[in-house]
């Protein structure tokens, strides 16, 4: 029996038995129980439940049936859609506010996704929604019943040899082979356009990360965080920060399967001997994956999203990250091959500063970048050698770590070496004494201040000689508002001889401004030293170098390919200005 004719047979059944208790009333002339005295008026009072009644619980069931239940479920259904369909209290104390912040379109694979991003006033944080707008309900459900047919004509064979193999794209093709087939099969006559879309999203269902392939590519996403399966998946978005999504992965064994699946990709495992996984996807987005019962709740997924479009110094001055006089402050001692360190907390935007200085690079000269995971995007012009370090295999062989590509970088006639992050005293020391050979060297660092990166230096586990310390020029703290979610450079610092910091700007929170503190003297000595500009000659530089980065943001020229062409232009002198 279908849905339809249950519910027609409960509405029957209804109407008839409402209509013979009424029809015993009148024989038996029952008189209604005498009213309660009436309560005094309350701002809490709501009005009478009436979905006890006969006609109204009928029309419930209709409104909420779906045509695709079978009528065995018709009963529970019927009782679940009463408890849906119960009225809520018409005090404002028990009304939810829901605020509209924003929405914008994704199209995956030809699947338009709908994203809409809410404020209700009963959960702490936004709610970020994705609904696939080009699907309807009923196509899911037919799609649905696609990957149960898919799934159960795969044997379990064929299953473990695509989770094993080392290369699964020709086990991937035989699966897309009768993904279409069924496809057909359910949809006769669809055009290849909506086929491929239909196909598109069963694959990622079945054989990719699901719903998170769709966070995976809105650009304005920076983590996707798994926490479990209980939990939803929560995401840090670029304006809004931490959201929670309408995702759930529905059980920690998908979880698993997810995580094992990244690191087979990239020559990586997860097990239960070895619960962590660092790695990444091919995409370059860093993923840490980690198991229970290392992480009490559950299995964990956590995504680093590599930025589509990466950081330029034209973004960092419009979105007040840092001010065009300093931006012109750094471009200067950039050119003229002054070393840099880049501080500040996790999240602070460490990485994000370390690509926009990059911005500043001559096309002329060799670059060597060495991270543990590449983040870094170059303009395609500068002549540029990416290194990333690797962990070693189950047996312990094969690993290669950020000091042994430190010390063969030495090797290769670097002109400027790019490290992203220090943490420990050999990679410090080799950093500092390419430094002291000639060479530019720009890295990262965790401290929240610039006496904070002096004393982190100094003192173990790194524990350098302060002196030596004075060959870095510069450094810059970067800092992310807790409270606004506010990227900002908060100090610029210049080393002393001695090895202090002296800070040259400062970030003023109240103003939301970078404030000039004192004049520059010791990276100004260097210049005339190195350059032999004098004051007059540099401070006309540093005018010229304003104009520009100002042209950059009135004409919004942001993509990092096309500054890079005008950087180089403005280095070979046939920059102009239109």
């Amino acid at each position: 029996m279908t849905r339809n004719s249950a519910n027609s047979t409960n509405l029957n059944s209804s109407a008839n038995s409402a209509n013979s208790t009424n029809s015993t009333n009148k024989n038996h002339k029952i008189k209604p129980a005498p009213r309660p005295a009436p309560r005094p008026a309350s701002r809490f009072a709501s009005k009478p439940d009436t979905t006890s009644s006969t006609s109204s619980t009928s029309r419930s069931s209709s409104s909420h049936s779906s045509p695709n239940s079978s009528s065995n479920s018709v009963n529970k259904s019927s009782l679940n859609n009463h408890i849906r369909s119960a009225p809520k209290p018409n005090s404002k104390e028990f009304d939810v506010k829901i605020e509209q912040v924003d929405s914008y379109k994704l199209t995956v694979n030809n699947i338009v996704v709908e994203i809409t991003i809410t404020k209700s006033e009963d959960k702490p944080i936004p709610l970020y929604s994705i609904n696939i707008a080009n699907i309807s309900p009923t196509t899911k459900i037919i799609l649905e019943k696609i990957r149960q047919e898919f799934v159960s004509k795969m044997n379990l064979k064929d299953l473990e040899q695509f989770e094993t193999a080392v290369e699964p794209e020709n086990i991937k093709k035989e699966f897309t082979k009768e993904i279409y087939d069924l496809i057909r099969k359910y949809f006769p006559g669809t055009d290849e356009k909506t086929e491929n879309m239909l196909a598109n999203y069963l694959l990622e269902e079945n054989l990719g990360l699901g719903k998170i392939d769709i966070l995976l590519k809105d650009a304005q996403l920076e983590e996707i965080v798994v926490n479990n399966h209980k939990e939803p998946v929560q995401i840090y978005h670029r304006k809004y920060g931490w959201l929670e999504t309408n995702i759930l992965i529905p059980s920690e064994s998908r979880i698993r399967h997810f995580a094992t699946m990244i690191g087979r990709n990239v020559g990586k495992e997860i097990t239960n001997l070895n619960p962590l996984m660092d790695a990444h996807l091919s995409s370059g987005d860093r993923v840490n994956a980690t198991l229970n019962p290392v992480s009490s709740k559950g299995n964990t997924i956590t995504i680093r999203k590599f930025a589509e479009d990466p950081w330029t110094i034209t973004k960092f001055i419009k979105s007040k990250t840092i001010s065009v006089e300093v931006a012109a402050f750094i471009w200067l001692a950039i050119q003229n091959e002054l070393s840099i360190l880049i501080a500040g907390g996790t999240g602070s935007g460490k990485t994000s500063m370390l690509n926009v200085v990059s911005n500043f690079f001559p096309p002329n000269q060799r670059i060597i970048s060495i991270e543990d995971t590449r983040e870094l995007v170059l303009p395609s012009n500068l002549h540029w050698v990416p290194m990333e370090t690797r962990l070693p295999n189950p047996e312990g062989k094969g690993g290669i770590e950020m000091l042994d590509l430190l010390v063969n970088s030495l090797r290769m006639r670097p002109d400027r070496i790019i490290v992203g992050e220090i943490r420990r005293k050999e990679e410090a020391q080799v950093l500092l004494e390419a430094m002291h050979t000639g060479h530019s060297v720009y890295a990262t660092i965790h401290a929240n201040t610039a006496d904070e990166v002096i004393t982190r230096l100094t003192n173990p586990p790194i524990d350098l000689p302060k002196p030596m310390i004075s060959s870095l020029s510069l450094i810059l703290v970067q800092n992310r508002n807790r409270r606004t979610g506010n990227r900002r450079t908060l100090q610029v610092a210049e080393l002393t001889a001695e090895g202090d910091p002296r800070i040259v700007y400062r970030y003023n929170a109240q103003k939301d401004i970078i404030e000039k503190l004192l004049e520059s003297k010791s990276v100004i000595e260097r210049l005339e030293l190195y350059t032999g500009m004098n004051k007059k000659e540099i401070e006309f530089d540093l005018q010229q170098k304003t104009t520009i980065l100002k042209w950059f943001v009135r004409h919004n020229l942001e993509d990092i390919n096309a500054l890079g062409l005008k950087f180089s232009q403005y280095y070979t002198g046939k920059l102009k200005l239109g």
